[in-house]
């Protein structure tokens, strides 16, 4: 049934790497807040840096729970499921931080990680590096078999509206509009209110 690992060896890495997306999930301190499960991907914005360290690509969103969550106490869960192939399920336990775009060690893990990259790079909305404290797998039963079609182009053509209609500070406006506060009121993605002149 289920195994504890004490770090991603290259078996893992290529399980990990097969998957067509992965959930995080995270949640403030208050016992009446909100518990948080978001769906990422493609995979290739989740990349292995080490046995215990992973970091993903987050993308800007009309929420940003996960990266109050991470500010406030920075538990996070990362869960991948085989929805083909053997069953099963990794949850990786462990301690976020979160590099905002424009920050001095954002543009130097974009390098190092080799993520696949949106169409249009303003959307890029922070790099989420954790550090594992847990790595576990159970059995998978109850998760069904899908069969993977590909990725939504949603997000590319939404980011790309956005900059064309609003422009080139159209995505960071949305991001102090909708990203500055979770839905609880913690703090969440912290830009600089721009003077418009």
């Amino acid at each position: 049934m289920g195994k504890t690992f004490d770090g991603i060896d290259e078996h893992l890495e290529t399980w990990i790497g097969r998957q067509a997306a992965f959930f995080v999930g995270t949640a403030p301190l208050d016992a009446d807040g909100h518990v948080n499960v978001s769906p990422k991907g493609p995979i290739d914005t989740l990349r292995v840096m080490g046995p215990t360290t992973l970091a993903y690509l987050d993308l800007v969103g009309s929420g940003a729970e996960t990266i109050a969550h991470l500010r406030e106490n920075g538990r996070i869960v990362i869960m991948l499921c085989a929805f083909s192939g053997p069953p099963r399920i990794l949850r990786l336990h462990g301690r976020g931080e979160v590099v905002l775009a424009g920050e001095e060690r954002f543009d130097k893990l974009i390098e190092v990680c080799g993520f696949a990259q949106p169409e249009a790079p303003e959307a890029r909305r922070a790099v989420v590096v954790v550090e594992l404290e847990r790595i576990a797998d159970s059995c998978g039963y109850g998760v069904p078999l899908m069969s993977y079609e590909g990725s939504r182009p949603h997000s590319d053509l939404w980011a790309a509206k956005t900059l064309r209609v609003g422009g080139p500070e159209a995505l960071l406006d949305y991001q102090r509009e909708k990203n500055s506060r979770s839905i609880d009121d913690l703090p969440a993605v912290d830009l600089p209110i721009r003077v418009l002149e």
